[in-house]
């Protein structure tokens, strides 16, 4: 596949990923099935893109559950039905009849697997649930989990692999808040979702560890829309829930989704 400059489309640290997607599609067009690793919507958006690119491959989309987040790919040759290719997913229960489970979140379960030195790229969507918690895994490493998460914080828990249709997926909850915003400013809502100072607000975005829908964005003044998620490393993210109007002073009233 010609790159005839695809990378003006993408941000500079995604020149990487472009390239290995373009790869992927290159054997595709030579005949070959790539099943990548779990990628986020961003991920999956560019090789989407590159996929419709070529006339001679298609892909498939699957996060193991239909409103799934995290999404592994299959790459083929226009020629090969993807609907029945096993995606290599495994959902993986966590149980325990430790009292302070119900205190875990999805944080705790990330670093608890990712402890056992696991890459995050293996581990799909993460369901926490106050009796424990399914999650989503490359199904190579699956074995691997099972026999050596023990531990998640301070509770003792049991592991097991369960069948793909036993997978209990949960809503995610959102902490919401109201917010009075002076403009639609990336750094002014940041700021005032996390209660930093403009200046505080700042210095992330410009060393780039903040993302808004999956994209890395250094640009303080990008304006936000409605549906839009950011994440700031350190921080979380939080999605704009709503823009509900402008007061008579000319202030944004907005709606605010905080991740747990």
């Amino acid at each position: 596949m010609a790159h005839d400059n695809i990378y003006v489309h993408f941000h500079p640290d995604e020149h990487r990923f472009v390239d290995q997607a373009a790869e992927w599609v290159a054997r595709a067009e030579q005949h070959e099935l790539k099943r990548t690793d779990f990628l986020d919507p961003r991920q999956a958006f560019i090789v989407t893109s590159l996929v419709n690119r070529s006339p001679d491959v298609h892909v498939r989309l699957d996060g193991g559950h239909p409103d799934a987040e995290r999404k592994r790919a299959l790459i083929a040759p226009d020629y090969r039905v993807l609907d029945d290719e096993d995606a290599g997913i495994r959902v993986i229960g966590v149980s325990s009849s430790d009292d302070t489970l119900a205190e875990l979140d999805h944080g705790d379960y990330m670093g608890a697997i990712l402890g056992l030195g696991i890459k995050r790229d293996k581990i799909g969507d993460i369901y926490v649930r106050p009796d424990g918690c399914h999650f989503l895994v490359s199904a190579d490493i699956a074995d691997y989990i099972v026999l050596h998460l023990n531990q998640v914080h301070r509770a003792h828990v049991s592991t097991e692999l369960l069948p793909l249709d036993e997978l209990q997926p949960t809503e995610t909850k959102l902490e919401e808040l109201v917010l009075s915003v002076a403009s639609m400013r990336l750094d002014g809502i940041v700021g005032d979702v996390y209660r930093l100072s403009r200046a505080k607000a700042l210095l992330p975005i410009k060393a780039g560890r903040c993302k808004v829908n999956w994209k890395q964005e250094e640009d303080p003044s990008k304006p936000l829309k409605q549906g839009d998620v950011v994440s700031m490393k350190g921080f979380g993210r939080f999605k704009l829930l709503e823009v509900e109007g402008q007061t008579k002073k000319g202030r944004y009233r907005i709606r605010i989704g905080k991740y747990a």
